[in-house]
């Protein structure tokens, strides 16, 4: 009998793709929702998890990805979610984020995967010592007996001079050793330091949590991830959460072909620049799609201007913001300032479904100024008198946000 001929792969337009990814992570809508707890976690359990960053330039990062998708948004909303409610943790997946609660039972294969790697760190035997038994029992006990304790309760050796890498001295290296797998939680915040707690009191329901076995967790960590991507590569479907190996992915989602839950395609990339449209067959790249992807391709709304935080779901990988979007971008936080083209803190502007550009703003908390150095316009995009009153509007919202009493604009030399 004959077999039946393979057909070539569907190929899908980096403007279709981009399209669906931007749907699917709460972005384009007509209208936000109002903010409140329940919408911020209806928001996170979207995004699968928000990124919670250290720096304030601005404002951190989880309140700046919310703010985008959100309506009058309140960082007390997902402080009562993270505090009181408990319905979101803290922990890791590519960083430190906040996560669906109900995902917890989950995490403990990436516990024991944080406890290997650190039995094999020196960094780590450096700070805890050869044996780390003794000073892990102690931090138990120590939390079991004073309850909740910050990094500045803990005990720190004398020397001469703080900061940098030194922070890390025994009792804070074992309380976020025994963070990172699974012993203990964050109980909530002082400003931004951590306070932790044993995680039996602060997610109560751990204990009697099910044991879910590693075919389970691999199977919902892509299922996951393809319900927030609509479409993507294995190797973007294992980053999503970091859970898994892009081989792993691979397989999984060939295995979804297989079964018709997910179809295997090939998606051009967009040219830098580009306004969209025409495809690059020849330098297509396999990837897989939800067999309802076209209901998340529709345009999105673009009579508005988004300021995306440099953390933001959309922007975090490099690699596909290239390919879909043609959009070249560097955090450049780290980078020397002599060296930097754009600035520290540097948000990409997005247009419907472009990054037609981008900012460097800052807040001057004492002068109660937003400023703003830019906008740096792409290739082919012109400061037409609608895009700059769309990014004026979107400057008075932020500005309004943060507790600024106006932004301005400063000269880019």
């Amino acid at each position: 009998m004959p077999s039946r001929p393979r057909t070539e792969p569907l190929l899908i337009e980096a403007r279709e793709a981009r399209r669906v990814l931007l749907s699917l992570q709460g972005l384009g809508a007509a209208r936000r929702p109002r903010s409140s707890p329940q919408q911020v976690q209806r928001i996170v359990e979207r995004l699968g998890y928000v990124q919670i960053d250290s720096i304030n330039v601005l404002d951190r990062a989880h309140h700046l990805i919310l703010s985008t998708r959100l309506e009058d948004y309140r960082p007390k909303h997902l402080e009562h979610l993270l505090e009181r409610t408990r319905t979101l943790f803290e922990h890791w997946t590519h960083d430190a984020c906040a996560i669906p609660t109900e995902w917890f039972p989950h995490w403990r294969h990436r516990f024991r995967r944080h406890a290997e790697r650190i039995e094999e760190s020196a960094w780590w035997e450096d700070r805890l010592g050869g044996d780390p038994a003794p000073v892990l029992r102690r931090m138990i006990g120590k939390l079991r007996r004073h309850g909740p304790l910050r990094t500045r309760d803990l005990e720190r050796p004398p020397r001469e001079g703080s900061g940098g890498w030194w922070e890390w001295h025994p009792e804070k290296a074992a309380i976020e050793h025994l963070w990172r797998t699974g012993r203990v939680a964050i109980a909530g915040r002082d400003g931004f330091e951590k306070i932790y707690d044993l995680v039996e009191r602060v997610i109560p329901e751990s204990a009697s949590a099910p044991r879910i076995s590693a075919a389970a967790h691999l199977d919902w960590a892509c299922r996951e991830a393809m319900a927030r991507l609509g479409v993507a590569t294995s190797r973007e479907i294992a980053g999503f959460f970091d859970a898994v190996s892009p081989a792993e992915a691979k397989r999984w989602a060939e295995r979804q072909v297989r079964r018709g839950e997910l179809l295997e395609v090939r998606v051009a990339p967009e040219p830098r620049g580009a306004k969209g449209g025409g495809l690059a067959a020849s330098q297509a790249v396999t990837a897989f799609a939800r067999p309802d992807w076209r209901e998340f391709a529709t345009a999105p709304h673009a009579d508005r201007i988004e300021l995306l935080c440099p953390f933001d779901p959309v922007i975090r990988d490099r690699t596909r913001l290239q390919r879909l979007f043609g959009f070249d971008y560097r955090f450049e936080a780290f980078t020397p300032a002599a060296k930097r083209v754009h600035g520290y803190y540097v948000l990409p502007l997005l247009e419907g479904d472009r990054f037609v550009g981008r900012i460097d703003p800052k807040f001057d908390r004492d002068a109660g100024v937003l400023r703003v150095r830019g906008p740096w316009w792409e290739p082919g995009v012109t400061e037409s008198r609608r895009r700059r009153g769309m990014l004026e509007s979107a400057l008075d919202a932020m500005a309004a946000r943060l507790g600024a009493d106006r932004w301005a604009r400063v000269s880019v030399r």
